[in-house]
């Protein structure tokens, strides 16, 4: 479902995900740096700020979307969303819980960011040439 539904959606999401990533940033800095060594300060601290990157990644496609009709922007948001619970969720949990096994789902919410990227691109790229090829004809 492509269109302003998704893009409302994708606005939604990214700017509750962006409040909670200050929320855990704070939290973060008052409430765990006297309880986490900090290499496990530090797997929290980069767990929130890739949530903070991709509630604006989640953002920027909803503007896309509203601007060029392309369904690979709304694969492009999912992604996103995936990666942060599987990137980000994962080492919340290896931080928090010290479950370190947790810790190998880390690389494929990576991956999903790095595809939802690439998605992006893609489809602001492919409706661009899409537009110009149109205007020529």
């Amino acid at each position: 479902m492509t269109g302003r539904s998704s893009a409302q959606r994708f606005l939604a999401l990214g700017s509750i995900l962006a409040g909670l990533g200050v929320a855990a940033g704070a939290f973060g800095a008052h409430a765990l740096k006297d309880i986490l060594d900090p290499p496990m300060l530090q797997v929290f601290e980069t767990a929130t700020r890739y949530v903070m990157y991709h509630a604006f990644g989640l953002c920027i496609v909803s503007w896309a979307i509203d601007r060029y009709p392309e369904q690979r922007l709304e694969k492009s948001g999912w992604l996103f969303l995936i990666g942060i619970l599987l990137f980000s969720g994962s080492l919340y949990v290896v931080s928090l819980a010290g479950i370190r096994w947790m810790g190998a789902v880390t690389p494929i919410g990576g991956l999903a960011f790095m595809t939802g990227w690439l998605l992006l691109a893609w489809g602001v790229w492919r409706d661009a040439r899409t537009r110009s090829v149109n205007r020529t004809s």
